[in-house]
């Protein structure tokens, strides 16, 4: 008995952008697919010599009000929609003699070019706003398991390779439906901040939103927007102290991620304006004793501060803070009843809980003028595999965890950046600076203040660099301080140079093979 077989898939065709659309076409039907296609783009196909099924041939339908309806037809999102898996989606598509549409093709009039770029009014620029290209798009996204959504030229030949190979699984298809829902929501976007210019200053309307008393200074307005309510520091509420500033929001930011990198520790950070002033770690697992260690680094910047702490806050700890330094915030996985009540003396002081676990990989946002930066976020967890030990002079057992917990601290600290530490705590940090000789200069006069009595309060420590050294002078330089140490990247054209002041000096040298600027 002969066996029914499956149709060839379809793909539909319709784009603004024709980068790559005949090649890819090509590839496509040669892999058995059928054409289905509209205007510009059927005839650019054509005229390659593809055989192409126009729309209005596979609807019965043909395009109206001026080409403004065309793909707006139940027969086109039926094709597109339908589950596979579904036998009552089955039935209807054989009862109305339905097919399959398999893959969408699809790029969005250009309306920041024509309408944002042509000075049109707006009665003239609604014409270029895409309706039927996203409708398709959205509607292949929401049914990607069984339609491909494509909306980037870019991923034309990745589809090709990966439909050649039988390697087009869900997870490739999920992402491109992320793409494609993105890509709209943009384009969406801009045509409100078209008709409502001062939108383009403000994010989407949305519940997990509050206002702030003001932003980095009295005159600017400000926000904070959770993507979740009740989630991460975003959608947190002290449990004591008044309300959050934008500037508490970026200490507590800055905070939370050095203390999460040393959350297997019993770790304690101080951040004052956004760069950590001083953090320690306590092998022994005594939180106290952390502190007591970090505040010691730089207790006068300390003053003001927002702290981070790894573990639980008991009574002893919250007693040495309430009775010595005014603190803005802290944050902690837990306080205890009998800490609380101790802060409770402290009115205005913040408290909040946190996980101090590291959360899944994220992205970084940053705005600049007339769009924004994205970048994943800073999240390696180096360890010691992977480094390279480049001098004769060997690095002891100790000095080993030291590099590790200085190279740690330089990755949340703003380049050009230092960082010296001895015995699980930092002696001195060189943060932000233009060149890193000057960061050198800073720390080395930083710690000969905080310890008067000591003329070398340096010596014996380790030194991390958030960047390659591009010449020798800061290792001539903390040499005769007592560096015995030094963690970096490792990279630059004169690495050698470096190398050859630590023999001189008789300092150990380590590279890890990986930069964490810091802007």
């Amino acid at each position: 008995m002969p066996t029914s077989k499956a149709p060839p898939p379809a793909v539909l065709l319709s784009v603004t952008d024709k980068t790559g659309i005949v090649e890819f076409a090509t590839s496509l039907q040669g892999l058995g697919y059928i054409l289905l296609s509209t205007g510009g783009t059927a005839k650019v196909l054509q005229q390659a010599g593809l055989e192409v099924t126009p729309v209005s041939e596979f609807t019965g339908f043909q395009e109206i009000l001026g080409g403004r309806v065309k793909t707006l037809h139940p027969r086109i999102h039926a094709s597109i929609m339908w589950d596979r898996e579904d036998s009552e989606h089955e039935r209807q598509m054989s009862e109305y003699n339905g097919s399959s549409i398999d893959m969408v093709v699809v790029n969005l009039y250009d309306f920041q070019a024509n309408a944002v770029g042509g000075d049109l009014t707006p009665q003239e620029a609604i014409e270029h706003i895409d309706i039927g290209g996203p409708t398709m798009l959205r509607a292949a996204a929401k049914n990607f398991r069984y339609c491909l959504p494509v909306i980037d030229p870019a991923d034309y030949e990745t589809i090709v390779n990966k439909l050649r190979s039988k390697a087009l699984d869900q997870s490739y298809r999920q992402r491109l439906a992320a793409k494609t829902f993105a890509r709209i929501s943009a384009y969406d976007a801009m045509i409100a901040s078209y008709f409502d210019p001062e939108s383009a200053t403000r994010l989407p309307t949305t519940p997990n939103k509050k206002m702030l008393r003001y932003g980095e200074n009295p005159h600017q307005t400000a926000e904070v927007f959770a993507w979740h309510p009740n989630e991460g520091l975003a959608g947190a509420e002290p449990i004591q102290g008044k309300e959050l500033s934008y500037n508490n929001y970026l200490d507590l930011h800055a905070a939370l991620g050095l203390a999460r990198d040393l959350n297997h520790y019993a770790a304690t950070v101080i951040i004052k304006h956004n760069n950590p002033c001083g953090a320690a770690i306590s092998t022994k697992g005594d939180l106290l004793d952390s502190y007591t260690k970090a505040l010691a680094c730089d207790p006068v910047s300390a003053f003001g501060s927002v702290i981070a702490f790894t573990r639980r806050v008991e009574a002893p700890l919250a007693q040495t803070i309430a009775a010595k330094l005014f603190v803005e915030c802290i944050v902690a996985p837990d306080f205890s009843r009998e800490a609380l009540q101790i802060f409770s003396e402290k009115k205005n002081m913040r408290l909040l809980v946190a996980d101090m676990a590291a959360p899944a990989e994220g992205v970084e946002f940053r705005s600049i003028d007339g769009g924004f930066l994205t970048q994943t976020a800073d999240k390696s967890d180096e360890g010691t595999t992977n480094w390279q030990y480049v001098t004769k002079v060997k690095v002891t057992e100790i000095q080993k965890d030291d590099l590790l917990f200085a190279n740690t601290v330089a990755k949340h600290v703003k380049s050009n950046t230092l960082v010296f530490v001895r015995d699980g705590k930092t002696i001195a940090i060189g943060a932000g600076q233009m060149s890193r000789i000057d960061a050198a200069k800073i720390a080395v006069r930083k710690s000969s203040e905080v310890y008067t009595d000591d003329p070398k309060p340096l010596a014996g420590s380790v030194m991390a660099s958030d960047a390659f050294f591009p010449f020798r002078d800061t290792v001539d330089f903390v040499s005769q301080y007592g560096v015995k140490a030094i963690i970096q990247p490792g990279g630059s054209m004169r690495d050698q140079e470096s190398i050859d002041a630590c023999y001189e000096h008789g300092i150990a040298m380590v590279f890890t093979g990986q930069r964490h600027f810091r802007h």
